[in-house]
């Protein structure tokens, strides 16, 4: 390889990371818009105020550290792990400290804590229970765990009224999406069972919430950015085609579908 074809080959690696860093961050925003509202009802209710310790695992975007240091202030502190922190950097200053940590394999941080938040990750661990193990014992006598998953199983569709060729096309590449993640592990029944799974972490005052959204511009954005981050996959292991993907996407910019996510179950209890 001569030096200008190593430049070249390194331009295009960088340029593709940069694009899927870019597709990324579109899809968190759009998470944030769409869940951030009921997460934050969810935390009010079990109590946020000033001086309280919170433990946000899982960094996909900085809105809800950057709410629960507001609502703790100088004298709390709140705590944000991940494996990949570059998403939440910026925000790592007094009271959010950001940490890289695996929640499902390395030991769970040394204090305890109010409040413990996880939203859209245990769903994609192999294995949940040594995760949701960790952030039980990371409360104090008295906290709340709040963990929030989707359940793709319990609403598959992408097109709920699938009524024409367009929502037909939508609904054949979400169930395609669907195998693609099934593949990589996820379990996608896995949201219905957390008040279950909680209680049988020690938990008590379990209760479950489930949140759908249908027909807002955010479930728009959200499909387009996850359909050209997982596209090369979905043509790849022949489960669509770029003329199909290319159709679907201008389906979706033209704001004539009533587009869902799957449903997301939030559920919280208390530690005795």
């Amino acid at each position: 390889m001569t030096r200008t074809d190593s430049r070249l080959l390194n331009s295009s690696q960088t340029q593709k990371q940069t694009q899927n860093q870019t597709g990324a961050g579109r899809r968190f925003d759009a998470l944030a818009a769409l869940f951030d509202p009921t997460t934050f009802r969810h935390i009010e209710r079990l109590g946020i105020s000033p001086g309280r310790r919170c433990w946000e695992v899982g960094a996909y975007g900085a809105s809800v550290a950057t709410w629960l240091a507001k609502k703790v202030g100088p004298t709390g502190r709140v705590l944000v792990t991940d494996t990949d922190t570059s998403r939440v950097a910026l925000a790592a200053r007094p009271p959010i400290e950001v940490r890289r940590h695996d929640v499902g394999t390395e030991p769970l941080p040394a204090e305890r804590f109010d409040i413990v938040h996880a939203r859209h990750v245990l769903v994609h661990l192999p294995d949940h229970a040594p995760a949701l193990q960790s952030m039980v014992k990371a409360l104090r006598p008295g906290g709340h765990l709040l963990v929030e998953d989707t359940d793709p199983a319990l609403q598959p569709l992408l097109c709920p009224d699938e009524h024409g060729p367009a929502q037909e096309l939508a609904n054949r590449l979400r169930k395609a999406f669907r195998a693609l993640l099934a593949e990589r592990g996820a379990d996608l029944s896995y949201g219905r069972s957390l008040p279950r799974l909680m209680r049988e972490a020690g938990l008590h005052k379990v209760e479950a919430e489930v949140h759908f959204p249908l027909a807002s511009p955010a479930c728009a954005e959200l499909e387009t950015a996850t359909v050209q981050e997982v596209r090369a996959h979905l043509v790849a292991a022949g489960l669509a085609t770029d003329e199909e993907i290319d159709r679907h996407l201008m389906n979706v910019a033209s704001g004539e579908m009533d587009l869902a996510t799957a449903p997301m179950i939030s559920a919280w209890g208390r530690k005795e």
